[in-house]
């Protein structure tokens, strides 16, 4: 096998290692990687497909997964091609600026994906506890002015990442341990002070991160208030059947995310492979499965799709 060579034709540029001491296995790390990629691109795809072919489905739950079905996909998609030019091709230079603008990207759409999660639980809110007025509060044209206000707010908070890291002087190593431009792992190539740079980056986890959980919390706390309020058992199991796939969704989302956070920040005696690899997961495991999810628990988008891939 050839020898990895580690010196960028553009001095200017940076070098992606992929995953650090398992460099001879990229190739066979690329297979799960890449079939998780492959299936999440099938669902998603097939998800925004089915919608948009039927009338039926132009509804606020429908659309917002939709909304879902393109985060995913541009979460999976703003890595990992670079990843497998990595580990089949030894592709390893990315430009600076080309570094920035996939560290934004990323973390916009990361952004963007969980305020999507929160007008989910906004719209299962509705619909529970407030159904008569259902398609007066979220109608079609709502959930499209909601989502462009979920995008301004992505852009306003992810978009100082950038800005902070292009004034930071470079040092001459420009080799990242990473298989994609992960923020902190950038912000550690140069020879100045980070401080405010960690500091942002935390203030983004804690801000929106943290506000968002408890804006879902809060919806999910007032939904089983009133179906505890329901004497009827079968109204409980009904009105927690609408929850089950946003709440399977929430938990694929963010319990990878606050694993893959804390080990990055709190887990120094982990092997950088390790946290590399969850980091990977992280990105392409929910994208994978939130389509899967939603096509299992929601009978008319089950029923529509099978309409389509039972055809003869």
């Amino acid at each position: 096998m050839a020898a990895f060579n580690l010196t960028p034709a553009d001095p200017s540029a940076f070098i992606l290692t992929g995953i650090p001491g398992l460099e001879a296995a990229h190739v066979w790390i690329s297979i799960p990687f890449s079939t998780f990629y492959i299936i999440s691109l099938l669902g998603n795809f097939t998800v925004l497909f089915v919608v948009g072919k039927e009338q039926t489905l132009h509804k606020p739950m429908y659309l917002l997964l939709c909304m879902l079905a393109l985060t995913d996909i541009s979460t999976s998609t703003s890595v990992l091609p670079k990843e497998l030019c990595i580990f089949w091709f030894n592709l390893r230079g990315i430009t600076v600026s080309g570094c920035l603008t996939q560290m934004f990207f990323l973390h916009t759409v990361s952004v963007m994906h969980s305020a999507v999660l929160v007008t989910m639980a906004f719209d299962r809110y509705i619909a529970i506890c407030n159904p008569l007025r259902y398609a007066t509060i979220l109608t079609n044209a709502r959930i499209a002015q909601l989502g462009l206000v979920g995008l301004i707010r992505a852009v306003l908070f992810v978009l100082p990442l950038p800005l902070l890291l292009s004034r930071l002087p470079l040092c001459a190593n420009r080799i990242i341990p990473h298989t994609y431009c992960e923020y902190m792992a950038v912000a550690k190539m140069s020879c100045g002070d980070i401080t405010d740079n960690r500091m942002y980056g935390l203030v983004i986890a804690l801000v929106v991160i943290g506000l968002d959980l408890m804006l879902i919390a809060l919806s999910y706390g007032l939904i089983i208030r009133a179906v505890l309020r329901i004497s009827s058992k079968n109204a409980h199991q009904k009105a927690l059947n609408t929850c089950t796939a946003h709440i399977c969704v929430i938990l694929t989302s963010y319990t990878p995310f606050l694993f893959s956070s804390l080990i990055h920040r709190f887990g120094q005696g982990i092997a950088p492979h390790i946290q590399i690899i969850t980091a990977n997961l992280y990105l392409l495991i929910p994208p994978m499965l939130n389509p899967i999810i939603y096509g299992v628990k929601t009978k008319e988008l089950r029923v529509k799709v099978g309409k389509y891939t039972c055809r003869r």
